[in-house]
């Protein structure tokens, strides 16, 4: 279907340091510019971030320090990457939540004035999460193609996840997925073991997930300012982060861990702990 266009739409997608609208940078940008005449024009520029690509990111897009070297900063690119989106609305998968504020980010610190006032914003990815609702209902329409009666019956829930999952075994069982790191394998299979690896998106530590397992198998933070560091590192540079989280509103199993963490750390026997909080 061609699209219905008043003016000019620029679907475009970042490349970033991080996930950080404030704290990260732009590295690549792509815009496809759809004109309302059915005219297409695609233009991408790499950019210097001006501080080191973390090994995260370069594992996702790719792209180093060494690709970058050589390329301008943002505000060497950022007239001619405005006048390009100029008069343009604007789209791009999870456009809303960050593609767009990072841009912006961006541009005012190099004091253009991108206004988004006038424009037209789309988010493909919220059009596809409200048409294709992550819920049980959702899910229950999707893989088996019936109306959940009861929603929210403990019953009927249960019967209705049953169902989804018995449907999604036998519409990814031969289905490949591709990792962040490009690598394709077929996780789903009909056993409980596969079924759990797949479904798990971070080895939790804690059963809430605010502490997981890095590669090397440390416990790592997962939330806040000290997101991606390691429980011991923190708690010896900082150490009244744990009197901080004891006294927070965390799970007792999450007390209970950051406790073993620390007693080992002085090399006490966790085993005897009988964390009471």
């Amino acid at each position: 279907m061609k699209l219905n266009l008043k003016r000019p739409l620029a679907i475009f997608d970042l490349e970033t340091t991080g996930l950080s609208i404030t704290a990260d940078r732009l590295i690549e940008i792509s815009i496809l510019k759809a004109y309302p005449d059915g005219r297409e024009e695609q233009k991408t520029w790499r950019v210097n971030p001006g501080m080191p690509v973390p090994e995260e990111s370069k594992k996702f897009h790719g792209i180093s320090d060494e690709d970058l070297k050589d390329e301008p900063l943002f505000k060497e690119i950022a007239h001619d990457l405005n006048a390009f989106l100029s008069g343009c609305d604007l789209a791009g998968y999870n456009a809303l939540k960050f593609d767009i504020p990072m841009l912006m980010e961006e541009f005012l610190r190099c004091d253009i004035p991108f206004d988004i006032t006038n424009r037209h914003l789309v988010d493909v990815q919220n059009i596809f999460m409200k048409m294709e609702p992550r819920t049980l209902k959702g899910a229950y329409r999707f893989f088996c193609n019936k109306e959940l009666e009861d929603a929210h019956s403990a019953a009927a829930d249960t019967k209705a996840t049953y169902e989804i999952l018995a449907a999604q075994v036998e519409r990814y069982q031969d289905a490949y997925y591709e990792d962040s790191s490009g690598v394709k394998t077929k996780p789903v299979s009909n056993d409980m073991k596969a079924l759990h690896d797949f479904s798990t998106h971070h080895r939790n530590a804690d059963l809430a997930g605010q502490i997981i397992y890095n590669e090397e198998n440390q416990e790592v933070i997962n939330f806040g300012k000290h997101k991606g560091r390691t429980v011991e590192e923190v708690f010896t540079r900082e150490p009244s982060y744990y009197d901080w989280m004891m006294k927070g509103d965390f799970p007792l199993f999450t007390k209970k861990l950051i406790t073993a963490i620390k007693l080992r750390m002085f090399g006490k026997n966790v085993t005897l702990i009988n964390q009471k909080k």
